[in-house]
């Protein structure tokens, strides 16, 4: 994601925080909770509180003047995550910026109450996070990596760069919730063009290797890898 595409998302997430429009000056100290899936000397970590902070300032939130943040970094350990997910709740913050299924989840097995935004989430819904998109309910709220509906959209650009084909497999890990949306979306476009389609699990490399070897047997295929913003297209 380029750095101004990220500002331009956490400065939304900010907008969304009811502490923002009563940010005035005389008022106590307002906390923030931050905990992000990386780690703290990940080079795309530095960026991110840089643009965080340039977004926050852009509101009206200066660290250190009217706003104190707290960091933790939970990497990709679900332990760690845990963790500091219990700290960030003991600070008591006013609200808590979360990055990632895997640490929103572990902050909602933290609390209930404290209000958390969440960015980078590809399906919400599927993951447990909210009750739907236009109600989330519960004391989360956030943004999605992107509109399922873009979804869609691959199956469509899969067919005007191959036009010939008729069935298309999709890769995607099928041991997580999180991805129904995403997946109903290419599930209703493979449809509309009449094209058969077919799941294949993401576990190993081997069950890929082993499952699109076998898909490749037959002309006319194609396939979609999911699981990042940017997926992958292959057509035989």
């Amino acid at each position: 994601m380029r750095r101004r595409e990220f500002i331009t998302l956490l400065g939304g997430a900010a907008a969304a925080w009811p502490l923002a429009a009563r940010a005035q000056q005389g008022e106590r100290m307002r906390r923030v909770g931050v905990l992000m899936n990386l780690t703290a000397d990940d080079p795309e970590a530095s960026d991110r509180v840089t643009a965080f902070a340039q977004g926050l300032q852009q509101l009206g939130w200066t660290a250190g003047h009217n706003v104190r943040i707290d960091y933790r970094w939970g990497a990709v350990d679900a332990d760690r995550s845990r963790r500091y997910a219990a700290e960030l709740v003991a600070l008591a913050p006013d609200v808590i910026l979360a990055s990632g299924v895997p640490v929103v989840t572990a902050l909602l097995q933290a609390t209930r109450t404290v209000p958390i935004v969440f960015v980078q989430v590809p399906d919400p819904v599927g993951a447990g996070l909210v009750a739907s998109l236009a109600r989330p309910g519960g004391n989360a709220t956030g943004f999605l990596t992107f509109e399922y509906g873009m979804s869609g959209k691959w199956v469509e650009l899969l067919k005007e760069i191959a036009p010939g084909v008729k069935r298309v497999a999709v890769l995607r890990d099928t041991g997580s919730s999180s991805g129904i949306g995403q997946l109903g979306a290419i599930q209703s476009a493979a449809s509309s063009f009449g094209m058969e389609l077919s799941l294949v699990g993401m576990s190993d490399a081997g069950e890929i290797e082993h499952a699109v070897t076998a898909f490749a047997r037959a002309a006319n295929g194609g396939v979609i890898v999911t699981g990042s913003t940017r997926p992958s297209f292959i057509a035989s």
